[in-house]
């Protein structure tokens, strides 16, 4: 074996704990050991679990049932002291979550005429500048940005314009909050479009089409200025977009992988390095990947316009846990390595990343 090798990332498969509900999604909460699992319950009602992890095995401390199944859940419009959760479910509502006193939420708002596909948060844990805000995407075909501060009304809605078919949003996620004023919102949708909306002047800043369905978005970085973002789709791929230099007509620069043959649940940032990031996939797969710089991330084009470079990606590791496919994953953002994952075959996970400082 050479010593690169031995040098590589392992996968290991710490715990694993068979549940009695789909399992949507599940999330670390942060500066704990203990972790939250979102899903619908056989007779189709919502769950929401907490566990803890003690040594070699999860250990649950409550259950809540909700109206209707959640979706999504995200703890990044929250301060560290408050750790509030706010989730999206299968009845388009917004709840937000004080998981100390969880029967009745502290914020509540029907945000969207259909189920509430994707949700993420900024502003709060000390991720990015600004106000607290929390992003929905939807089946119905809107992305609305929310600060839990105001009521009832959407501090930003972004619908398809008269006469434009309404498709179905995946994911969303923020990105580029690196002072009070700037911040973006990017959108992926079933037939591969990709939306970035400029949140500071309110306008569509760039779209681009991978031809496929997109499963997943997430930058790097939420609170730097924009750096890379990764975008996998329902065939497979995924493409990873250099966000520094926008070119005028040919937008960013990116690179694209044909990972495996199924769809990419997942996209997810080691929180400790943004060069490193998972994505889970329909085959039960985890692949562990590494983003390499090229020499010069921009050049001129013929023009003496700026234009991106790509860089290359390369796989440090890969794991199949499942039968089924992997639909949420989430790293811990205290310690690094610790990573948890969710699959359709009713079972999470949590696993840990070794070496990570090595690559």
């Amino acid at each position: 074996m050479s010593s690169a090798g031995l040098e590589r990332p392992q996968v290991v498969a710490h715990v694993q704990q068979a549940l009695n509900y789909t399992l949507f999604d599940c999330k670390w909460v942060p500066r704990s050991a203990r972790l939250l699992c979102l899903g619908s319950a056989a007779r189709g009602t919502g769950v929401l679990q907490l566990h803890e992890l003690r040594g070699g095995r999860l250990v649950l401390l409550s259950e809540i049932e909700k109206a209707k199944p959640i979706k999504c859940g995200t703890f990044g419009a929250t301060s560290l002291q408050q750790r509030y959760l706010a989730t999206g479910d299968f009845g388009g509502n917004l709840n937000i979550w004080n998981l100390e006193a969880p029967e009745i939420p502290v914020y509540s708002v029907k945000g969207h005429k259909e189920i509430i596909n994707s949700i993420d948060g900024v502003g709060g844990l000390g991720i990015g500048e600004g106000a607290p805000e929390i992003v929905t995407g939807s089946r119905d075909g809107t992305v609305k940005v929310w600060d839990p501060r105001q009521k009832d009304t959407p501090v930003a809605n972004m619908e398809p314009i008269q006469g434009e078919s309404k498709r179905d949003c995946w994911t969303v996620a923020f990105g580029n909050a690196y002072n009070q004023e700037e911040r973006v919102v990017c959108a992926g949708y079933d037939n591969g479009d990709i939306k970035l909306f400029d949140l500071k002047t309110m306008s569509l800043r760039w779209e681009t089409n991978i031809k496929n369905g997109v499963c997943s978005v997430e930058f790097d970085r939420k609170d730097v200025n924009m750096n890379k973002l990764v975008a996998t789709s329902l065939e497979g791929k995924f493409h990873v977009f250099d966000m520094r230099t926008q070119h005028p007509t040919k937008g960013f620069a990116s690179v694209s992988e044909k990972a495996q043959k199924s769809t990419i649940w997942q996209v997810r940032h080691l929180p400790q390095n943004r060069d490193i990031f998972m994505t889970s996939g329909g085959a039960g797969s985890l692949h562990l990947w590494k983003y390499e710089y090229p020499a010069q991330r921009s050049k001129k084009d013929s023009e003496g316009a700026e234009m991106g470079v790509a860089g290359s990606v390369s796989l440090l590791q890969n794991v199949t846990l499942s039968t089924q496919p992997i639909s949420s994953l989430d790293w811990s953002p205290d310690k690094k390595g610790l990573c948890v994952c969710g699959a359709f075959d009713q079972t999470v996970r949590v696993l840990i990343v070794t070496k990570l400082n090595k690559v």
